[in-house]
């Protein structure tokens, strides 16, 4: 089993650095997928009320140590709003069959609803109550963390954004280590495809002799970013941890940095509803 490390969240909860995302996972799959990740080694699963596979994710982490588990979930935006938001949380550590969660997330800021304050504000309330671990939020651009930290006075533990090579997010990191914000990237291997297939990449993995998701998934981990990398093939999920056995170079981490095209794959958090 690989040792993976931890990022030191900023109320002092250590978070693996490297999870295992569930994202668009069937729910009839979700079970087997958890569980060929947990014999993987992966002790990090996030998922998100707007998956729909909670509950599966449930059943694989039953009977599983508890305190050997971080699990993440996400509110989706239909329920935000600060009474939403508690009973939101309460759906979903019921579908996961726990009695807390090591970190609840705001999946989208939503700003057209301008809801996201209150749901805030309720997440806080849970924190203090010892329901969550650790509260954060996911997709926000600096303006709504610095609407939520001016307004509540409390700095979210993590941002998970989309972020890869094509998409470094360099400024929003700036903003994140400032603030104390570990940052935390969805779609880390930009879905595949293009990406993988990079020339530059491809030259990296060669010279490692390793996968060209290995080496996106280290750039990454050296870059200081949480990755929760998703697969339902047992040899990709297994390929995806097994990757703290070699470390790249300042020429391999430059070559990476020079594909940045600002290209998202998923929508514009300003304008997402």
């Amino acid at each position: 089993m690989p040792e993976i490390p931890t990022i030191r969240l900023n109320n002092g909860v250590d978070m693996p650095q490297l999870g295992y995302g569930v994202f668009q996972i069937p729910e009839a799959e979700t079970t087997e997928a958890v569980t060929a990740a947990l014999q993987a080694g992966y002790r990090s699963i996030d998922t998100a009320a707007a998956y729909g596979n909670e509950e599966g994710v449930g059943k694989a982490i039953a009977g599983f140590p508890r305190e050997q588990l971080f699990i993440t979930t996400k509110l989706w935006n239909s329920d935000q709003g600060y009474d939403e938001t508690l009973r939101a949380f309460e759906k979903s550590v019921s579908l996961l069959g726990l009695d807390y969660l090591d970190l609840y997330l705001i999946h989208w800021p939503a700003p057209a609803q301008d809801r996201y304050v209150g749901s805030w504000k309720a997440l806080i309330r849970l924190a203090d109550e010892g329901r969550i671990s650790a509260i954060g939020v996911s997709n926000f651009q600096p303006a709504h963390l610095e609407r939520i930290i001016n307004e509540t006075g409390r700095v979210p533990a993590v941002n998970q954004v989309e972020l890869h090579p094509f998409l470094q997010q360099s400024e929003l990191r700036e903003v994140h280590a400032k603030l104390g914000i570990a940052t935390e990237a969805w779609s880390p291997l930009g879905q595949g495809g293009e990406l993988l297939t990079n020339p530059a990449i491809t030259a990296v993995a060669e010279k490692h002799g390793r996968t060209a998701a290995q080496v996106v998934l280290r750039w990454h981990l050296q870059l200081g970013n949480v990755v929760i990398p998703k697969s339902v093939t047992p040899s990709r999920i297994a390929e995806n941890i097994d990757v703290f056995g070699f470390v790249l170079d300042e020429s391999d981490l430059t070559a990476v940095s020079t594909l940045d095209m600002g290209h998202r794959i998923g929508p514009d958090p300003d304008h997402f509803a």
